[in-house]
């Protein structure tokens, strides 16, 4: 299977196209529709043509309202695409950044981004945004961006729902949710988050609690998975009755998406 590439971009993390995964009934998630990544405020000149060249109409932002305000993404003057976003806060702050004072170490650190995928899936706003996200992807037309701070987080649960949805192997799944660690692009999303952590926090983070914060790790997702199935019984039953995706929109994502 041969994915598509990162984004080649200079202030944007983690861009990339996350079609391409097969699908269990041998079919292939459809290439140059389904894009992810990092926030947008940092974008050169270069990465903005980039975005403007896929014909992305649907822009959905997971970030709060506070990460929006202190963190504007650039746009392009050919910029067309539709912004959807969630009028409050989904997070306390960026799920890579919610420390505290014992976060200097790596453990510290790893068990804050553990307990950010333990609560994710009771998060009302999230809640509502991932079930907005799939249902924007079943009736708009083009391409769409799903992004948040990082891109890894609360975009990476939001992509391993769809590719579910698409009927993508657990395997995958993970597989997609960890190629974040492969992104070119780790300095943008340290320039943009750490100086900010280690003013919170009055020190400088330790090497490994930095590693255990901007990248991801197959516990996080699995805690995800972990949660929803030991309340609901299964991902497919969160899905339908907590996201309200029902096997109508379920069939018209795969139709869609799915060659």
């Amino acid at each position: 299977m041969i994915l598509t590439p990162f984004l080649d971009t200079q202030g944007i993390h983690n861009f990339r196209d996350y079609g391409g995964w097969k699908t269990r009934d041998g079919g292939m998630v459809r290439k140059g529709l389904l894009w992810r990544s990092g926030q947008h405020v940092g974008a050169s000149a270069a990465d903005l043509r980039a975005i403007d060249a896929l014909d992305i109409r649907t822009v959905v932002d997971l970030r709060g309202a506070s990460e929006r305000e202190r963190n504007p993404c650039k746009r392009s003057e050919n910029f067309m695409a539709e912004v959807f976003f969630h009028e409050g806060e989904t997070s306390s702050s960026p799920p890579h950044m919610d420390v505290d004072e014992s976060t200097s170490t790596e453990d510290y650190a790893r068990q804050r981004m553990l307990a950010v995928y333990t609560r994710m899936p009771r998060n009302p706003a999230m809640i509502g945004m991932f079930s907005r996200y799939l249902r924007l992807l079943a009736e708009r037309d083009g391409a769409s961006l799903v992004h948040c701070f990082a891109g890894k987080d609360r975009t990476g649960v939001a992509a391993m729902l769809m590719l579910h949805i698409l009927g993508v192997d657990r395997d995958d799944q993970m597989a997609e949710f960890l190629r974040t660690n492969d992104a070119p692009t780790m300095k943008v999303l340290a320039s943009q988050s750490v100086p900010g952590i280690e003013k919170k926090l009055g020190r400088k983070l330790e090497e490994g609690a930095v590693q255990a914060l901007l990248g991801v790790r197959e516990e996080y997702l699995a805690t995800y998975w972990r949660e929803v199935e030991e309340e609901h019984g299964s991902l497919d039953s969160y899905i339908e009755t907590v996201l309200g995706v029902d096997e109508l929109l379920k069939e018209q994502l795969r139709q869609r998406f799915v060659a």
